[in-house]
């Protein structure tokens, strides 16, 4: 296994994954209020071959709540692991790893060479730097 690869992935998935351990709580809670309507609603509506709609439409509501619920724990987990591991890095490293797989944006390789002081070459030299001990906090591998 490429344990560097891993890491580069997880960096350029990070950003996603933070935002879906503060999306997936919305949508939980959307859920939660639709699940009030469906039992508030007429029980006698549409029954169908002994079951009702209003059951039906409770039962994938609670389904689709559990896999969100249990896909908000994974990205909790995913997300404080990259955290720890980005925390054990220099603002520097941390800096140079945000700016070229976190956040990528055109000119940023640019931009650090200002704000580092410093040529390209060795920002590729620091990025190769941070992106090791970010692999080694990840999965004591480099």
């Amino acid at each position: 296994m490429n344990w560097k690869n891993e890491a580069v992935e997880k960096l350029k998935q990070y950003g996603a994954m933070r935002a879906s351990v503060v999306n997936l709580p919305v949508e939980l809670r959307r859920l939660e209020l639709d699940a009030q309507k469906i039992r508030t609603s007429d029980p006698g509506k549409c029954v169908v071959k002994g079951v009702s709609q209003r059951e039906d439409l409770l039962l994938s509501n609670l389904v689709h709540r559990q896999e969100l619920e249990n896909a908000l724990e994974q990205a909790g987990c995913w997300v404080t692991e990259v955290e720890n591991a980005l925390d054990t890095l220099e603002p520097e490293d941390r800096l140079v790893l945000d700016k070229l797989f976190v956040y990528p944006n055109c000119g940023n390789l640019e931009r650090l060479c200002v704000e580092l002081g410093t040529e390209k070459s060795s920002v590729y030299r620091r990025r190769e730097h941070a992106l090791k001990m970010f692999t080694v906090a990840l999965y004591g591998k480099s």
